[in-house]
């Protein structure tokens, strides 16, 4: 999954598809363009920063960045996803040609699952401690994989009592959304334990402060670590990998899925 950020100020690459304050959709064509070449097979959408701290951006604001880009995309040959936590803003996407709604709320909105049920596309939940003003300034659990792993599972079933095929979701463990640099870990190293039914787990690890904790390196200089950080989370049962690298990453992937299977020749 690559990462089209469609905003002024997101952590990593906030304002590189803006042109005198406006979306420039010449440069996210080009963009998403070379984001499939690479090997991207998701394309994510999104018009509100919820790094660490970020202040909410208004709707008509969301669907003014939002909606010009999935209209402009849908001829591509990728399947669309749109990061929102407003079911408006979900309904107007589905609507443009959104292939996939990513909520990291999980339905915080009373509206979503309900705009969820009524289409026929994608969905993907994250668990997120607090909102992304606060996440950050006192993350706390006794078993922090244990508990994301019910949290996940609650979620899920919800889905499933709201009339949401259980084939159209993923789950997300939500790194750095309400987590210390330990949990992020705990996380990673217990992957596998998030599994629900056979739910595709989604994994966003590209280029985040915990990297940056880890190495010391500025956010321009964790392509290496966001990479690794991708193979790890593979190789521990993530199903799909939400990157900003995606041509570094693809290239990983493929050593990786190189690798006889054992018990076979």
């Amino acid at each position: 999954m690559g990462v089209l950020n469609i905003t002024p100020d997101s952590f990593s690459d906030g304002g590189n598809l803006f042109k005198d304050r406006r979306v420039d959709l010449s440069a996210v064509q080009t963009a998403a363009q070379r984001m499939i070449e690479q090997g991207a097979s998701v394309l994510d959408i999104g018009g509100e920063s919820t790094r660490p701290g970020a202040q909410p951006v208004g709707v008509s604001q969301e669907l003014d960045r939002v909606i010009p880009v999935v209209e402009a995309l849908t001829q591509l040959d990728t399947i669309l996803s749109v990061d929102t936590r407003h079911a408006s803003v979900a309904a107007a996407a589905i609507a443009a040609g959104a292939h996939m709604i990513n909520d990291i709320s999980a339905g915080g909105d009373p509206e979503m699952l309900p705009t969820i049920a009524a289409s026929h596309v994608g969905y993907a939940m994250m668990h997120m401690q607090g909102i992304p003003e606060n996440m950050q300034q006192s993350p706390h659990y006794g078993d922090v994989v244990g508990e994301v792993g019910e949290y996940l599972k609650q979620r899920y079933l919800a889905c499933l009592h709201a009339g949401i095929d259980g084939g159209r979701l993923m789950l997300d463990p939500g790194f750095g959304f309400g987590k210390t640099l330990a949990h992020n870990l705990q996380l990673l190293d217990g992957l596998s334990q998030l599994k629900v039914s056979g739910v595709p787990l989604l994994v966003g690890l590209s280029r985040k402060s915990m990297l940056g904790t880890i190495t010391g390196k500025p956010v321009e200089d964790r392509t290496i670590a966001s990479v690794a950080a991708a193979l790890i989370a593979v190789q521990r049962g993530a199903d799909l990998v939400r990157v900003h690298d995606v041509a570094a990453t693809q290239d990983a992937l493929m050593v990786l899925q190189a690798l006889p299977v054992p018990g076979h020749c």
